[in-house]
């Protein structure tokens, strides 16, 4: 196992409840990955993901071990989800709970808007009974394997999955507002939402219906607890151990033989799962495998800039853990950033206080302050070298404008620059967009056909983008892995 991210401890800990011998190699000190804790001064935040979402796909991990989840992570439901507010001064909760929500919604946008809420649920549900187990949660060999079974594409179909994300949201609600709330998601798969099909809505239900959690100890938690378990049965984890090359047969193709360390010392193996970014091991560990093509010429998607601040000060009280401060700009920022590759004009920003629900990750009565702000990736138009430090500064700027405490006790901006040093393809941590063309049978395989053995697991790969998809993922990988067996 190369990576100790998300992915690759997922696959672990189902290869180890299979019955393999694993051992998981890890470049870093600890696990995480991007999932990982920077720790800064009497500061902690965390690395990278910050939302998390569908903590069941950590509890099957650690089952798949034979163990309880509860003894290795607490996980706390975080009310309100989101606190969204607007260019025209209003503020939108999105509550925990589908009555709890259709009555906030009835508060800020009426009666109608609400009823609409109530059949936009019905139809989340719906998607996402559909799609998770036929199209996210499963292994595909050839494009063939979207319409079979047959009955679930037409299901889809019907359910108008195929249709603009935009388009479907709008349908339900009239006002703007919600529009947005219910469509910002799609970012995260590196779409537009008037770009984006349908079928994104999934991630939605993830966290507007599904609920978002708070994993006790911060994001770190997730993979600490992946670690503490796989180790418990017998896995072995060896951190501060570099990879540099996977070894096949026949030196550029050929079965699996294991892995060559930047020590040079060899650790064979029948099978290897890869959950480095995807395009980023072939260049690094496969010098010579060709890399499919899509990852080779393919639309990547946007990055971000994160700022993260620790202050001497307290959130404002109307702060949330996660707050949504939308800019008046929409499309017309979509479209500078997804077609001009420059950064959005008024951009909507993510402002993420994990200290409203852990107040140990900063001195007592200090407060750390996650700041994300979508931005081009690097084929981009923006020069990073030059425009760091103004960015840095308009993001204080802003952020201070929104009430929060931006004198910094301590700081640290990653852009992407720094996404790719970390070893991200094009300096954006959300890997290649989802686009039709880039999605499912057609993004990049788990398998490399030309060296038996060989599997790949993390957002590079499928099923995508996002922390449920990376630990579906390690499960697909697993999967693989198990179909090995009987092979000559």
């Amino acid at each position: 196992m190369v990576g100790a991210g998300l992915a690759g401890l997922s696959a672990a800990c189902h290869l180890r409840g299979d019955g393999h011998d694993v051992v998981v190699l890890e470049r870093g000190t600890e696990p995480g990955g991007r999932a990982a804790e920077l720790r800064l001064g009497g500061y902690r935040f965390d690395a990278g993901p910050t939302v998390f979402t569908m903590p069941e796909l950590v509890h099957d991990c650690i089952r798949a071990l034979g163990q309880e989840p509860a003894d290795h992570l607490e996980v706390r439901p975080v009310d309100p989800l989101y606190r969204c507010t607007f260019a025209d001064g209003s503020e939108l909760h999105v509550r925990s709970g589908r009555e709890a929500m259709a009555e906030e919604i009835r508060a800020v946008c009426g009666p109608a808007e609400a009823a609409a809420f109530h059949r936009f649920c019905d139809w989340l549900g719906d998607l996402y009974r559909v799609e998770l187990p036929h199209f996210i949660d499963r292994n595909y060999d050839s494009p063939l394997g979207l319409a079979r079974p047959l009955r679930p594409a037409l299901e889809l179909l019907r359910l108008g999955g195929l249709r603009r994300l935009a388009t479907k949201v709008g349908g339900y609600f009239a006002d703007e507002r919600l529009r947005r709330v219910f469509s910002f998601q799609s970012l995260y798969a590196g779409l537009a939402p008037y770009e984006a099909l349908a079928v994104y809505c999934v991630i939605t239900y993830m966290d507007s219906v599904a609920g978002v959690f708070h994993p006790v100890g911060g994001m770190a938690a997730v993979p600490g607890a992946l670690a503490s378990a796989l180790e418990k049965a017998g896995g072995e984890l060896r951190y501060g151990t570099e990879v540099d090359r996977v070894l096949l047969a026949h030196g550029t193709s050929g079965r699996v033989k294991g892995v060559r360390l930047a020590s040079g010392e060899v650790v064979e193996a029948d099978a290897v799962v890869c959950s480095p970014d995807l395009p980023v091991a072939y260049r690094t560990l496969l010098p010579g495998t060709p890399m499919p093509r899509v990852a080779r010429r393919g639309r990547y998607s946007p990055s971000c800039v994160l700022w993260h601040v620790g202050t001497d000060r307290p959130a404002p009280p109307e702060a949330a853990h996660h707050n949504i401060h939308f800019g008046a700009e929409w499309d017309g920022a979509f479209r500078a950033l997804l077609d001009r590759g420059e950064r959005m004009p008024d951009p909507s920003l993510l402002v993420s206080v994990p200290t409203v629900d852990e107040p140990e990750m900063a001195p007592p009565g200090a407060s750390v302050l996650y700041v994300l702000e979508p931005c081009p990736n690097l084929d981009g138009r923006v020069d990073w070298l030059a425009e760091r430090e103004r960015v840095r500064d308009q993001l204080a700027e802003r952020v201070g404008r929104l009430g929060y405490p931006t004198t910094a006790v301590v700081e640290h901006l990653v852009d992407p620059l720094e996404w790719e040093r970390q070893g991200m393809e094009r300096g954006t941590p959300f890997a290649l967009a989802h686009r039709f063309l880039q999605s499912g049978p057609f993004r990049p395989s788990n398998v490399e056909r030309r060296a038996p053995g060989l599997v790949f697991a993390g957002s590079g790969t499928v099923p995508g983008v996002g922390v449920p998809m990376v630990l579906i993922s390690g499960k697909l990988a697993a999967e693989r892995v198990r179909e090995l067996r009987g092979r000559p």
